[in-house]
């Protein structure tokens, strides 16, 4: 799939001027909604059309920064598309009709899964992760996790992720005379792909850090309302 999208990524990069912002919008909100559409051939390009002064403004670091800003709010604006859908359809439905829309019943039960095992935190870690980057939002709606954390975890992953790919494609752009739109995509991804061994125990220990401290706070939380729930005594003066 990766490889017949970004066959069509020149043609349309020669109007970048005119699209590029909005498009990167629009197709970072499909990427980041129940609808399976690489994230790399987006941002990616993105990048390296700014490092040429080929995006909006022509100036490639406001390009570059401008291109994060529309690939974050995309990503945001999917995600609430599947904490939304959740919320209001419920699992049932989605483990019953899911499958037509993308959404085997086995990724959504491993999503949920990871959720619950690791809450809030997970929003954040698997947005970085490949696969379950997108599904994440589905156990987020289905548990009615708070709208407003589930807006700062899943924009703080998804940010990160956003400048990742960003930059790579911008120092393509910097470094490199000639090279295609696929050749691009295929070594950025190549890149990331050797490079997720690194990444993967970073973020691990980075969820596992969140479980214990937030355990630790709901205990010496739950231990302080029940220490200040009894009786107070009052001595007669």
């Amino acid at each position: 799939m990766t490889e017949t999208l970004a066959s069509h990524i020149e043609a349309v990069a020669a109007h970048a001027a005119l699209w590029g912002l909005p498009l990167v919008l629009l197709l970072m909100t499909i990427e980041s909604s129940f609808i399976p559409f690489p994230s790399e051939i987006v941002m990616i390009p993105a990048g390296f059309l700014a490092a040429r002064g080929a995006m909006a403004t022509g100036e490639p670091l406001l390009d570059a920064a401008l291109s994060i800003v529309a690939g974050t709010v995309g990503s945001l604006l999917g995600a609430y598309v599947n904490y939304f859908l959740a919320l209001r359809v419920g699992q049932p439905f989605l483990l019953r009709y899911g499958r037509y829309f993308f959404l085997p019943p086995e990724r959504v039960l491993r999503a949920e899964e990871i959720f619950r095992r690791y809450g809030a935190g997970a929003t954040f870690v698997c947005r970085l992760l490949p696969a379950i980057r997108q599904l994440i939002s589905l156990p987020a709606g289905l548990a009615r996790m708070p709208l407003g954390s589930f807006t700062l975890w899943t924009g703080l992953g998804a940010g990160i992720w956003v400048t990742v790919l960003t930059v790579l494609g911008y120092s393509f752009g910097a470094s490199t005379a000639h090279m295609s739109y696929r050749e691009l995509i295929e070594a950025s991804t190549d890149l990331l792909r050797r490079n997720y061994v690194y990444v993967v125990p970073v973020l691990l220990l980075a969820l596992v850090a969140y479980v214990v401290i937030s355990r630790r706070i709901m205990r010496r939380d739950a231990t302080g309302a029940t220490g200040g729930s009894g009786p107070t005594a009052v001595g007669n003066g």
